[in-house]
């Protein structure tokens, strides 16, 4: 079974104000890409050492990278995705990663796509995602939730939130 893609799911304006304004994802498709992306975000790492960036891996399988806090639907170049969020580097490897993307509200089972883009590298990296976020679209008064210890209430409305995914796909294929 082909993977579930992802489609746009936040407000038009920031769509359309980031795709005008912001460049899309780097493609890492080789530790080369890797090693020169970092390079070039040299001034972004934290105290630590690390590096935090938005990810994005497009229906083609492939890694994409901009730096922290840029739309995930810039960095998808407003296509559809597999799965997107944050991605810690340390040392050149994978030392966190969350689905994350209030954009795109990905499921923590997206993750083997994220896995099958970083083995292609390839690059040392986590089991899973390092933190996994549960998405929800409440039936009551459409607001993209996060549940949060098996909490499925609307943060906004009470309304109770479906326990299986329920927010818009994109078609495969296109």
């Amino acid at each position: 079974m082909a993977p579930r893609q992802y489609q746009y799911v936040g407000p038009a304006d920031i769509r359309d104000s980031a795709l005008a304004s912001s460049p899309a994802g780097t493609p890492i498709r080789c530790v080369d890409d890797l090693s020169a992306w970092i390079a070039s975000r040299s001034s972004d790492t934290e105290p630590d050492g690390s590096l935090i960036a938005t990810f994005t891996v497009d229906v083609g399988g492939t890694l994409l990278l901009a730096p922290r806090r840029s739309e995930h639907v810039a960095c998808a170049g407003g296509g559809p995705v597999l799965s997107a969020g944050e991605i810690t580097f340390s040392d050149g490897d994978v030392s966190e990663i969350t689905n994350q993307s209030t954009r795109f509200c990905p499921e923590p089972e997206s993750w083997p796509t994220v896995a099958t883009a970083l083995d292609a590298i390839p690059v040392d990296r986590p089991d899973d995602f390092t933190t996994r976020v549960v998405f929800r679209l409440c039936p009551a008064c459409n607001e993209r939730d996060i549940v949060k210890d098996g909490w499925f209430v609307c943060d906004l409305c009470g309304a109770d939130l479906p326990e299986n995914w329920n927010l818009p796909t994109a078609q495969r294929g296109t």
